[in-house]
């Protein structure tokens, strides 16, 4: 089981973007994709068979799992996994509660 899934809430703990929040898009092994955070400048040719322009797009870059935290209440905090009615959960160690 990972600590951090599609959908969840993370804050960046590092880099460029560090104290920026947001929804993680999908997940890759080590690697991460928050939406609209570590936006890089792709340079993209024309392709007349598809209609497609040219020209400077901005898109989302990974990041690695470990330069992000999961958020609960706007703060970062730690996650960490128990047994509950023979399932694994995921909890907060701050507060706790089950994520």
């Amino acid at each position: 089981m990972k600590r951090i899934k599609k959908g969840d809430k993370v804050i960046i703990i590092s880099g460029k973007d560090k104290g920026s929040a947001g929804l993680v898009q999908s997940v890759d092994d080590e690697r991460i994709t928050v939406a609209g955070r570590k936006l890089v400048t792709k340079n993209v040719k024309p392709n007349p068979m598809t209609g497609e322009t040219g020209g400077r797009i901005k898109k989302e870059s990974s990041i690695h799992v470990s330069n992000v935290k999961l958020a609960e209440d706007g703060k970062p905090v730690k996650v960490g996994f128990r047994a509950e009615n023979n399932k694994k959960v995921r909890y907060s160690k701050k507060s706790n509660n089950v994520i």
